[in-house]
């Protein structure tokens, strides 16, 4: 049988928002797997281009045909492994998608995050940036389930309804509408105890200004920064660490890797309980599809984890 190959390579690096110029699509046949390999026909793919999808042809051992596996597959429809770093998939936990988002690195990051680093107390407020993304949308749900309140920093409405409406969040923080500082400090009068950041830039250094004693910022991402033309730039309001004697600290989810089974049983039983909820927006179309989707994150047009579909 031969299968066609569609994949997308990366041919610039890009230089601000990411273009179609920098990307070239290519169709060939797919590879033939050799002694100890397996074909992977991928199913599901979230933007890092780590994917989900089953194995149609082995010459492997471990991984027989029909087996679903996840792992870093790379922008294409079929991918060919000789099974190192990847994984069997349970789906009796959840679909597939669950498994790139709550169950994947979406939710051990904010898992490992918000637990080991910002080390939350019942009662105590958490305000999470991006929050109506994939790792954002998890992080505050798990600091609720701690018995903290939750505050999420999201743009617009829509987002912010999500948060709340949906999710449980305490309060919402619309950014668009200016004034984030203000806005903080009306949603947690006493300070913020833990700031888990997935944004950087002005929004960062608003909420350094809302920090209560012995506050904990935990910096898991910078979006703002990712694209910038300018270079990054650092919180201009750092000296707000001394001031409420605060700490920050960055931290790779990669660091956890022996604890992933820990973190995704907890997951999981969460998950099942529907004490965690998980919002998975696919994005339909194929590999082609692939610029456009990489695009939408920088712009904010997914609520939750964006998934492509392939």
């Amino acid at each position: 049988m031969t299968r066609t190959n569609a994949q997308y390579r990366l041919v610039a690096r890009p230089v601000g928002l990411p273009a179609a110029s920098d990307f070239r699509y290519a169709e060939e046949p797919a590879p033939r797997p050799g002694e100890g390999e397996f074909l992977v026909q991928v199913d599901y793919q979230v933007m890092r281009a780590a994917g989900i999808g089953r194995v149609v042809e082995s010459r492997h051992p471990a991984h027989p045909v029909g087996e679903v596996v996840s792992g870093t597959f790379g922008v294409q429809r079929y991918a060919l492994s000789d099974g190192k770093d990847v994984a069997p998939v349970d789906l009796s936990l959840g679909e597939a998608p669950v498994h790139l988002g709550a169950l994947g690195y979406s939710g051990l990051t904010a898992y490992f995050g918000l637990l080991d680093i910002g080390r939350p107390e019942p009662g105590q407020t958490v305000v999470v940036s991006a929050a109506a993304g994939s790792v954002g949308a998890l992080t505050g749900q798990i600091a609720r389930i701690k018995g903290c309140r939750a505050i999420g920093i999201a743009g617009g409405p829509d987002k912010c309804r999500f948060l709340v409406e949906e999710l449980g969040f305490d309060g919402a923080v619309d950014y668009k509408a200016g004034n984030v500082r203000a806005q903080v400090r009306d949603l947690a009068p006493d300070g913020v105890d833990v700031f888990f950041d997935n944004v950087g830039g002005d929004i960062l250094d608003d909420v350094l200004t809302t920090l209560a004693h012995g506050a904990r910022v935990v910096i898991s991402g910078a979006v703002s920064q990712y694209n910038s033309e300018r270079g990054f730039r650092g919180p201009a309001n750092y000296m707000q660490l001394l001031v409420n004697r605060a700490s920050m600290t960055g931290f790779v989810i990669f660091d956890y890797a022996a604890r992933y089974g820990e973190a995704r049983a907890e997951l999981a039983d969460w998950l099942r309980s529907g004490r965690l909820k998980e919002r998975t927006h696919v994005i339909t179309g194929g590999v082609e599809r692939f610029p456009q989707a990489l695009l939408g994150l920088f712009t904010g047009e997914n609520i939750g984890k964006a998934v492509l579909a392939l």
